[in-house]
């Protein structure tokens, strides 16, 4: 079987592919969950030692061309793929249910080269940023106390006034799950066709259920998993001019939703990930409007957008192909859609309602600004109607 994810007709560019990529993650969360059927749960078992084995002669797939599934690195086991799942996808709710995937096998893992990263833009107010990797330094550090948790039972899960996110010292914890092939094609498609992300494979080392703490230096055996990666850039590459993905001027600064924590939280419980990585989960602040002008502005900037984007959605189910792949016209028309809706924000929205990426930290600067942006965007709104209707304002 071979699964289409080439990157499409010329004229086609990263953040296109990522726009398409943001808005199947937007159109995932909204959706209802399966009404009917008995309720889906984890395999109890885990990947057998020779399939981990086997993990460490494979090689990544190349999502830029199409690829027969059949054959997955050229394999010598080639019936089922590890894949490294660390954002909603640990979540049953998403993975077993929305996305409809049944794992073979499971484990939990900590991965030492990758960190989890919140840097992949979504919608501002709603859903403003979702989970992503980058490579993690492992430069050595000498802490001044190597034995003590950031992250102990002790630790605050209040939301503090902080501008920074809790930092988490060591490597991304996540789930390794054993799918079929079929399963791995499905996930690549409901991730926006495979365009938006380079398939790498990664070293995994084994934690413990519900093991109280994750090590800095792993020394068990590990093995080999795919995940899906997002650079920004290609590593040694300059930023683009055009196409790659679309980024924020910080990619640190935008907040998560909260329900959209939640689903990482919830998977997190689900699979009994160390409690050390469950406190830094349950720590990180969720974006929260906070004033009645970013209300009226989150509600003025879904009017306006929410109809494109649902139409864009009813585009993609109409067009998308067997493999979920939407064609290449659809991919551009997001990407514009997309670059739109960003635009708008940073130049209208932003400066006249608030901040739709970040919760506002109480008594912080700004707030007579932008009470003075949206009195002359009023004076110009009831100017412009009052000429229309031949009215001296």
């Amino acid at each position: 079987m071979f699964v289409s994810t080439s990157a499409g007709t010329q004229g086609e560019t990263g953040a296109d592919h990522q726009a398409v990529t943001a808005l199947k993650q937007i159109k995932r969360i909204e959706a209802s969950p399966p009404k009917a059927g008995p309720p889906c749960r984890f395999p109890a078992k885990s990947p057998s030692i020779s399939r981990q084995q086997a993990s460490l002669r494979e090689i990544p797939f190349d999502l830029s061309a199409p690829i027969d599934v059949s054959l997955p690195g050229k394999l010598e086991a080639p019936e089922t793929v590890l894949y490294l799942a660390y954002g909603s996808n640990l979540c049953a709710e998403t993975f077993l249910g929305k996305r409809g995937i049944r794992p073979l096998s499971q484990i939990n893992v900590v991965v030492p080269e990758l960190v989890m990263t919140f840097d992949l833009a979504g919608l501002p107010y709603t859903e403003p940023c979702f989970a992503n990797t980058a490579y993690r330094s492992l430069s050595p550090s000498t802490p001044s106390h190597p034995s003590a948790s950031p992250f102990s039972e002790k630790t605050s899960l209040l939301p503090t006034a902080s501008t920074s996110r809790p930092h988490w010292p060591k490597g991304l914890v996540g789930v390794v799950y054993e799918v079929t092939l079929a399963d791995f094609a499905h996930i690549i498609a409901t991730e926006g066709g495979g365009s938006s992300y380079q398939d790498v494979l990664v070293d995994c080392y084994t934690l413990p259920h519900e093991t109280p703490s994750v090590p800095l230096h792993p020394r068990s055996t590990p093995f080999r998993a795919h995940t899906l990666f997002s650079p920004t850039t290609p590593p040694g590459d300059p930023p683009p001019k055009h196409g790659g993905r679309i980024s924020r001027p910080d990619p640190e600064y935008a907040q998560p939703s909260a329900r959209y924590l939640k689903l990482i939280t919830d998977g997190a419980d689900e699979h009994g990930l160390p409690g050390e990585y469950k406190t830094y989960l349950h720590a990180l602040q969720p974006y929260t409007i906070t004033t009645n002008a970013q209300r009226l502005g989150r509600y003025i900037f879904m009017g306006v957008w929410a109809p494109l984007v649902m139409a864009v959605f009813a585009l993609g189910s109409l067009f998308q192909d067997e493999h979920g792949k939407s064609p290449g016209w659809l991919v551009r028309l997001t990407g514009v859609l997309f670059r739109a809706v960003w635009t708008s924000y940073d130049g209208v929205f932003k400066g006249v309602f608030g901040d739709g990426e970040r919760t506002a930290v109480e008594g912080g600067g700004g707030e007579e600004k932008r009470k003075r942006k949206r009195r002359k965007l009023v004076k110009k709104v009831r100017f412009s109607a009052g000429r229309e209707k031949g009215i001296d304002v």
